[in-house]
């Protein structure tokens, strides 16, 4: 199956206005994609629209959020429950440095329904960092019955790599990368890629294949909610680079 797990909206002030979880949704579907995650930065506010809408263009949803941590590190937080990552959106929501956004300069941060009425928009910037370590979050998060990725390890802004030199060890269920094989020892974790994707044109530019059927997905059958368990298991199936010592 083709899937793409880092993707923003319209909520993300550094992302276009026009991709609403809607179009987002045709995009993908219209290029093959068929799971999804919705990871704006520190908020998961769109993902009630990208959950109702999902079925209708055949895409299993995944939810969460690109978080930020206080070392300034991007971790896709994911989960297959809409109502635990809505939770963990709130509590991040209460770490955030609380530095008012301006429209005008950093961009607009909207939540909409389905049909792309705005709902209302959210007052403090939302990349800011998170009162959270690295260490912090993947805890936070897998208290919230979630799971982490880092986001891509071989960039050179805003990866573990830029801002600590290495990719550390930690729960990680995969290590997301701009290119496969990267450059950067990854320690042996399956490694992903993923779009990033901000624009409309920016849509299903980098998927991978999964390893997985909708029938061990979604147990319950299609257009059910996907079982975290058997997710994770997929992403274990992905391939691994060798684990290499730099000298």
């Amino acid at each position: 199956m083709i899937a793409d797990l880092h993707n923003h909206s319209c909520l993300s002030p550094c992302g276009s206005l026009e991709l609403s979880p809607r179009v987002l949704l045709a995009l993908a579907s219209q290029k093959g994609v068929e799971i999804m995650a919705l990871t704006d930065h520190n908020s998961a506010l769109n993902c009630k629209a990208f959950a109702t809408l999902a079925p209708r263009y055949g895409i299993i949803p995944l939810f969460g959020m690109e978080a930020t941590t206080q070392e300034e590190i991007h971790i896709l937080c994911l989960w297959t429950n809409l109502e635990e990552a809505l939770a963990f959106s709130s509590y991040a929501y209460t770490l955030l440095f609380p530095f008012p956004n301006n429209p005008a300069t950093g961009g607009d941060q909207v939540y909409v329904d389905e049909e792309d009425n705005i709902l209302g928009d959210v007052e403090y910037f939302l990349p800011n960092a998170l009162d959270l370590s690295v260490d912090g979050l993947a805890a936070a998060v897998g208290n919230y019955g979630g799971l982490v990725i880092p986001a891509h390890i071989d960039r050179a802004a805003f990866s573990m790599t830029s801002q600590l030199g290495v990719v550390v060890p930690g729960p990680w269920a995969a290590l997301e990368c701009v290119r496969v094989p990267p450059t950067v020892d990854t320690l042996g974790f399956p490694l992903i890629t993923s779009s990033d994707a901000h624009y409309p044109e920016h849509v299903a530019r980098r998927p991978f294949a999964l390893d997985t059927t909708v029938e061990e997905l979604c147990p319950q059958g299609p257009g059910t909610q996907a079982d975290l368990k058997a997710f994770k298991g997929a992403l274990s199936r992905r391939p691994r680079a060798v684990s290499r010592v730099f000298s």
